[in-house]
This record gives C-alpha cells, structure tokens and sequence, in this order.
C-alpha cells in the first residue's frame, strides 16, 4: 500500500490551505482517512481516551459483519428469478443475475448519499460524516432488487438531509437513516415496495403458470384474515417449490423478500461478528427478541386467528425481524444510550413490531414502524433512567 500512501501525500498540498483545491480539503481528507489510519494522536500530557479504533473503522467493522447478508442476496435475487421463471441454474449463473440487479442498487446509494455528505462537508467546512459508510449499504439491503434507481436516489437523499444534516450530521440523527429511507419510499411510492415486487423477473421474461411472488408476511397477513386457515408451513406450497416457507427454508432466506433480509442464517453471522468486536449491544438484541417472544406468545394465549396462533420462532424468519435486531435497533445514534435504557428501548421495540404485525397487518413489516416509533422515544427513556439514578443517589446521600 506504500505506492497508495505516496500518491495521498504528493496531491495532498493541494487540497491544504493554500492550495489549488483548498475547498475540496474535507472530501479528499474523507478518501485518506478510509484508506489510512490519520496521523493525529492524543496529547501525551493529560487524561485521554486511547484506542487505535477512529469511527472510521468501526463503521467498517459493520460493513464487514453486512457482507453475508449482501452476498446471499446477490445469490438469491438470481435464485428467485430463476425458480420464477422455472429454470434451473447452477451458483454462479444465480450470482452473476443478482449481481447485475442488485450492485448498482449499491452504487446508487452510496454516490447519491455520499454526494450530499460531500456537498455539506464543503459548504460547511467539516470533515465528511463517516455514519453514511454504513447507512450506504444498510438502504440497498432493505429495498426489493426490484426498487428502480432513482428513487434509491430520492429515498437516500431525502434520509441524509432531512434525517442527519438537517440535525447537525452524525451522532445528531434522531431516527435511524437507513430505515427512514425505506419508510420515505413506502409512503411516497407504495406500489414498488410493497406487493409482489420482491422477485426480478428480467425482459419479457415469463414466469411458470400459478406462480406468485408472494413473501411469508403476506402469507401470515392471508392466514390471520381468514383466506386461509392453514398454517404458514402449509399456506404455500407449489409444484415446483414444495418447501418455499419450510421452517428451514425461511432460516436460509431461500424466499421472496428485500435484499439482505431474508436469510436469518447470514443475520446470525453478522452478530457474531459485532458482538464479538464488542460494535453491537448485546443488551438491545436480547431484550428485542425477549419482546417479540414474550407479545407472540401474549397473543397465542388469545388465538382469536391463526396469524395470532404462529409460534413465537416464526417472527424472526419471516420478514426483515432478525436483520432489524442486529443491525437497525442496535443503531448507536439512535438507539437509547443507557444499560437500563437499553433493555426498555429493545424490549418495546419487539413488542411493538408484533402488535404492528400481527394486529394491524396493513403495514406486514412492522419492525420499520416499531424501531423509528422508539427511536423517537429513546430519550425520553434514557432521560428517566438517567433521572432514577439521581433520585436513588441522593436519597443514599440523604440517609
């Protein structure tokens, strides 16, 4: 990399003060910075926070912990076109079909959002928000492969104005980006991220006879008005895909839905990763799942429908549940900031996403709503949390 770091230093004194390029300074220290360690240090004198950590590199430790979920998905956009069209084809011809859909998704996003940071950064003579390194790749993840470019383009800017720099940029954001974007395009254009729109059928393309893009959550929405009484193993089935919603099948994310969301399994791993580098809080994770468990089993006890009777295990299979608990709720802008408060914001979180689901189906994804509706609330949580603390130290002190 020594041949990198030396083109960085020989164009450097034209983006300093002074320089040709003076104005451009933040964007091309943004470009340095991601691909090198800065070379500023703490004072030696004093008490300081030492960590060879930057926020740089945490955002790319997420990154990293997304790539499975980016990887499945590529695979399975192709996946699902081909059992759509009712052909068989072999991993890398899959591949190469999602990749054609979904990578520029990906490019849309982050040059339209990166864009808008850049343009801030200049204007206002700040280094470049690295929070949207994350945000990028958290919106192509959440979007059908089938969402077209320009409102990728719309939703992301619309997140990083209205959502981040309208409140001062990173670490200001109240609600968490990503999934504003998402919630923009399902109030704005309803009819590309909802629906049957989660399968890429390709140019004139036909699918097999009887065949329905149909995901597990309108599955569960079906069962629960009373269209079909079965259970969601039994709900679905076809001749050429028996198994879709197999209990297995949804845990592998071999199903119709957005991006990076359906396979559990990846979800999994990419914990895995952020709670072992100790990025993810393992507090609002448990305490999500502990909440979704605890409503679904609330509402098994009540069974007045069979989506009120699915077992407990279902929610994080079906829909974009598991991938909102690791990755959205744990959102450390947005997300309570106490240990107390961590517990109260997951558990809620998860509660709610239930009700949302299952008792107002008109909106089947109802972890979006759940986690901004408690993004809202999270300080005001952490700010009774705090405010208990006093009141039982001084009442220790009084004593």
């Amino acid at each position: 990399m020594k041949f990198l770091r030396d083109i960085f230093d020989k164009v450097k004194p034209n983006f300093e003060k002074g320089g040709k390029y003076e104005k451009l300074y933040y964007p091309f220290e943004a470009f340095e910075t991601l691909m090198f360690t800065p070379k500023t240090t703490a004072p030696q004198k004093g008490a300081h926070i030492r960590d060879a950590v930057d926020l740089k590199r945490l955002m790319m430790t997420v990154i990293v912990a997304l790539i499975p979920c980016l990887i499945f998905g590529i695979w399975n956009t192709g996946h699902q076109h081909f059992i759509a069209i009712g052909e068989e084809a072999d991993f890398m011809t899959k591949f190469l079909f999602g990749s054609k859909y979904v990578l520029p998704i990906v490019v849309v996003s982050y040059a339209s959002g990166l864009g808008v940071e850049f343009i801030f950064a200049i204007f206002r003579k700040h280094p470049v928000n690295e929070g949207f390194l994350v945000t990028g790749m958290l919106i192509p993840l959440i979007m059908p492969a089938t969402i077209p470019l320009w409102q990728v383009a719309v939703a992301t800017i619309f997140s990083v104005v209205m959502v981040k720099e309208v409140f001062g940029g990173t670490g200001m954001n109240i609600l968490n980006p990503a999934l504003t974007a998402r919630a923009f395009l399902y109030f704005a254009y309803p009819s590309q991220i909802s629906g049957d729109v989660w399968t890429v059928l390709g140019d004139k393309a036909q699918t097999v006879e009887g065949y329905s893009g149909a995901t597990a959550l309108s599955i569960a929405y079906e069962s629960g008005t009373g269209e079909n009484t079965s259970n969601l193993i039994q709900a679905y089935s076809s001749f050429w895909q028996p198994d879709m919603f197999s209990i297995k099948s949804m845990f592998i994310g071999t199903i119709p839905g957005s991006i990076g969301e359906t396979s559990t399994l990846m979800v999994l791993i990419g914990a895995v990763i952020l709670l072992a580098t100790g990025v993810g809080s393992w507090r609002i994770m448990l305490s999500m799942v502990l909440g979704v468990a605890a409503m679904a089993i609330g509402l098994n006890i009540i069974g007045a429908n069979e989506y009120m009777n699915l077992p407990f295990y279902y929610h994080f299979v079906i829909g974009g549940l598991a991938f909102a608990i690791v990755f959205m709720a744990t959102d450390p802008v947005s997300a309570a900031q106490t240990f107390a408060g961590k517990w109260i914001y997951g558990f809620l979180a998860g509660v709610l996403t239930v009700i949302i689901r299952v008792l107002n189906p008109a909106y089947p994804e109802g972890v979006m709503l759940a986690i901004l509706l408690m993004n809202v609330f999270a300080p005001l949580i952490d700010f009774y949390v705090v405010d208990a603390n006093k009141k039982r130290r001084l009442k220790r002190a009084t004593v």
